[in-house]
């Protein structure tokens, strides 16, 4: 048989069985006078096998300890193994299903979405606030929450959770995001920075920022005042300076 030939009896392509070659899975033949390769049926027997076991979901490496003499790993054992991923697969994509599920029967999701469910109640809890440094503040927190250990994002959302009980800090935080609005386009030696700077820093819960004061090189504190204003990254910058103790 020719490499067309072959091909067609066992149902794959031409290129397919050169890549087999390739990689050592099919052993090539020896051509003929002129210059042809010459297949034999022991050659259809194992690409057949080849097309069986990576039909089942077995990698080429996997098929090649399956084909070869001194493999270390028999059929069974190699079957068993996929047996064992493909049901961890499943627990998977069960978790992934459950997950969805939970997040379309919420209803209206966040623009930020999809995000854990904790954040998702928050946002939602969240009063609206018509204000582009409240929507990238959703960001940062969708941000954190895909960033973040379970534990610290837990330890954050329940810090959060206590603003939203407390109705002046509430509307503390809708005037703050109207004043770093204001700032926009603002210097950041304007008056208005040390004003808005302590209006955050009243609106900040106890324990949300870590202690000790915050790294400047720090690569999303660099990319965060990268996205503000001049000024606006000003009042960041002071707010954590007093948040974290080195402002007076």
């Amino acid at each position: 048989m020719r490499i067309g030939e072959l091909a067609a009896t066992v149902g794959v392509t031409t290129r397919t069985v050169r890549h087999y070659h390739h990689v050592g899975l099919l052993p090539e033949p020896e051509r003929l006078s002129n210059g042809y390769r010459h297949y034999t049926l022991r050659h259809a027997v194992v690409l057949a096998r080849i097309r069986r076991l990576t039909e089942l979901g077995l990698g080429l490496t996997e098929v090649r300890d399956v084909l070869a003499d001194d493999a270390g790993k028999d059929l069974a054992e190699v079957l068993t193994e996929l047996d064992e991923d493909l049901a961890r697969q499943e627990a998977a994509i069960r978790a992934r299903r459950q997950r969805l599920r939970a997040l379309l029967e919420a209803g209206e999701l966040p623009a930020e979405g999809p995000v854990s469910p904790g954040l998702a109640g928050l946002l939602a809890a969240l009063p609206h606030v018509d204000s582009p440094m409240a929507a990238k503040d959703r960001e940062v927190l969708a941000l954190v929450d895909t960033a973040a250990s379970p534990e610290e994002r837990e330890r954050l959302l329940s810090a959060l959770r206590g603003v939203l009980d407390d109705p002046d800090t509430v509307a503390r935080a809708r005037e703050a995001y109207a004043l770093l609005d204001a700032l926009a386009d603002a210097s950041p030696d304007d008056p208005r920075v040390e004003r808005a700077a302590r209006m955050l820093v009243d609106c900040v819960p106890a324990g949300l920022l870590p202690a000790g004061p915050a790294d400047p090189d720090h690569a999303v504190l660099r990319a965060l005042y990268a996205d503000f204003g001049p000024a606006q990254a000003e009042v960041i910058r002071r707010t954590l300076a007093l948040v974290q103790g080195e402002g007076t």
